[in-house]
């Protein structure tokens, strides 16, 4: 046993435990509480597994998307959640999560660290299939949040139709059935109040 990297795996686990502590700005469906970006990415994993069928793309990789979904947002520890919305946090938003993963993923070995950090790099760009469908469950999930919670972070920052059209319109890019689906999400926020 190579001691040396075991204690670099381990740093890298105990390091990504802060995951738990970043909030994002959409509420867990009951709305009690904001969701954390740990607890987001699990459930994303649980999508991809679950709605695997809908993918644009037949036979992806699903492992491969899960992999994605699970360190796309540990740049997070560092760079903080932008939401969605936050036109001025997007500015340098590449900037500070780059040099977040350049951190985080390089407390693990060289060769995991590279394996980290090019599933990361592959989800951010999103010319796989795989990428595609994996960034499509990532929009499609705090937007089923919002309808669950009748819009509570919808009406926090006083968001509308357009922008949540606008911002989520890349969902059909990993899935038309699924854009489909938003689109009648959307459509049923409007109609109860949930969404101006």
């Amino acid at each position: 046993m190579d001691i040396n990297r075991l204690q670099q795996q381990m740093g890298f686990l105990l390091e990504i435990d802060k995951l738990k502590n970043i909030l994002r700005q959409t509420y867990i469906t009951n709305g009690s509480r904001q969701e954390n970006d740990a607890e987001h990415s699990w459930h994303l994993a649980l999508m991809a597994l679950t709605l695997e069928e809908y993918a644009n793309e037949k036979n992806i990789d699903i492992l491969h998307v899960i992999k994605m979904l699970l360190i796309h947002d540990l740049v997070e520890i560092d760079a903080g959640d932008t939401f969605a919305y936050d036109e001025k946090g997007h500015e340098d938003k590449q900037e500070r999560e780059e040099e977040a993963a350049n951190r985080i993923f390089f407390i693990l070995p060289d060769d995991q660290a590279d394996a980290m950090y090019s599933l990361w790099r592959e989800f951010e760009d999103r010319e796989t299939p795989e990428a595609r469908f994996a960034a499509t469950l990532d929009r499609l999930h705090p937007m089923l949040l919002n309808h669950q919670s009748k819009g509570l972070t919808w009406k926090k920052h006083d968001i509308r139709k357009e922008q949540v059209l606008s911002r989520n319109k890349t969902i059909a890019e990993g899935s038309e059935d699924l854009w489909e689906y938003a689109q009648a999400v959307i459509e049923d926020a409007v109609e109860n109040g949930y969404l101006r």
